[in-house]
């Protein structure tokens, strides 16, 4: 058997090795809070002595180290209830019944809130105690998040053939009835039109949204047929292409709305077509003024101009650079654009790749600048007649207040009113349009007179 005796000394030295005392100088707290560039120093003191105190409790009990933190705590709950029958699904007070089923949230709900800490950095209540309620548009939020399932059994259910099919009121023609009926395969529902197109709320209708319905603006034969028809019918119900015609009839100056609802969505790209293809011209013109390879290339192909022509012309125009490939020497049938290619590499060996050097000269060589001012043009007279169209809907908007008709005037003030919305910003946008426009038309008469004034100097 061995002895025990001596050892006891060397281990009572070694708990108290400079190794343990060291680590017993990392448990105390730091002065600062801070890791690298991590900044803790907001964390509260009372917050780390009450862990510490939690630290204290949970050491100084006489739980086993092998058992959980919580370990007390859970030792004195009171055993738990039998379970119990789940009770049946209600219905939250005041939530609407929904026709149609919705896509589910599959979140874990909080059953009660847990009490906060006596000392906590975010106040005396949770974040779910303090929150305001919010009132929704429900009818738009079962558009949106519809179940496929629930409307692919409607439809199923509508289409069974053991149902009695109801007569519909039809009176468009067939061409026309197809077309409204494809282009409401990609559209909200009718009844989610009015309030849209009067508030030109971008969330329930895109751009291409607004172009199909600019394509089924009723006219005033189709809308009289309709209302005709339905007058001598009036428990039948409309075929889905004649409501969709007599909801849209419903809204006042449709054609007006959608033409500024498009200018209003279309403008950057408009402003785009115009400005981008008028900066590449400008930037290859400065490429071309300060690359050195391309001077070169003008004085060899002069030099050689001059010698076979047997003159001195002081220049050329510059459009003769692409022929250059079209002439050929009679001896090896070689272009003349390579012959000016080894020229250069013999006088000129620092020459760059000028392909590389002007690549704004590239893009704006595939630009059309006759188009280009044509689409200025157009975009000037569609600012135009869009101040033309706000001003009738502003004159609408004051008749209605003034004391108009009824339920749309009422539909058109509660949507317009909507914060934020289109329609509140069109004034302001449109006088945007006009100083933008303003800058364009600048930029346009400087850079293609600063092009012309280039090739007289060229």
């Amino acid at each position: 058997m061995f002895d025990k005796t001596p050892l006891e000394g060397p281990m009572k030295q070694s708990e108290c090795s400079p190794l343990d005392q060291s680590w017993t100088s990392c448990l105390k707290r730091p002065p600062c809070l801070r890791i690298n560039t991590l900044d803790f120093s907001d964390l509260w003191d009372e917050e780390d002595l009450e862990q510490d105190a939690a630290d204290d409790d949970s050491s100084s009990g006489n739980a086993s180290p092998n058992q959980s933190p919580g370990h007390c705590l859970d030792s004195l709950k009171p055993p738990p209830a039998p379970p119990l029958a789940p009770p049946p699904p209600l219905a939250s007070p005041g939530a609407p019944e929904s026709s149609c089923r919705t896509l589910k949230l599959h979140w874990r709900e909080l059953l009660s809130l847990q009490p906060l800490p006596r000392v906590s950095r975010f106040g005396p209540q949770s974040i779910w105690a303090g929150l305001e309620p919010v009132h929704l548009d429900t009818n738009r939020l079962e558009f949106l998040f519809e179940s496929k399932t629930c409307s692919s059994k409607t439809f199923s259910c509508l289409t069974n053939g053991k149902k009695q099919k109801q007569s519909c009121v039809s009176v468009l023609t067939l061409k026309r009835s197809h077309i409204i009926t494809i282009a409401l395969s990609s559209l909200p529902p009718p009844h989610l039109l009015p309030p849209a197109l009067y508030s030109m709320d971008s969330s329930v209708l895109d751009r291409e949204d607004v172009q199909r319905l600019q394509s089924l603006i009723p006219s005033d034969e189709e809308l009289k047929m309709i209302k005709q028809a339905k007058a001598q019918a009036p428990h039948c119900p409309l075929a889905p292409a004649e409501q969709c015609l007599l909801i849209l009839g419903s809204v006042t100056h449709l054609s007006s709305r959608l033409q500024l609802w498009a200018f209003a969505l279309d403008y950057d790209s408009l402003e785009r077509e115009i400005a981008e293809p008028l900066f590449h011209l400008k930037l290859a013109m400065e490429q071309l003024a300060a690359n050195q390879t391309f001077r070169c290339i003008l004085a060899t192909v002069l030099a050689i101009g001059n010698f076979l022509n047997g003159c001195k012309a002081r220049g050329f125009e510059l459009s003769y650079l692409g022929k250059l490939s079209q002439v050929r020497d009679t001896h090896s049938r070689q272009p003349l654009l390579h012959h000016v290619c080894v020229l250069l590499l013999q006088i000129y060996p620092q020459s760059s790749d000028l392909y590389s050097d002007i690549t704004a000269v590239t893009r704006a060589s595939k630009c059309d600048y006759s188009q280009v001012q044509t689409n200025l043009a157009q975009l000037e007279m569609l600012c135009k007649a869009s101040w033309e169209q706000l001003r009738l809907l502003e004159k609408d908007g004051e008749g209605r207040k003034g004391g108009g008709r009824g339920g749309r005037g009422r539909v058109e003030e509660r949507t317009s009113g909507s914060e934020g919305s289109l329609r509140l910003s069109l004034p302001q946008f449109l006088k945007e349009c006009g100083e933008r426009l303003k800058v364009l038309r600048a930029v346009h008469r400087r850079v293609i007179n600063r092009e012309r004034t280039r090739n007289l100097h060229s």
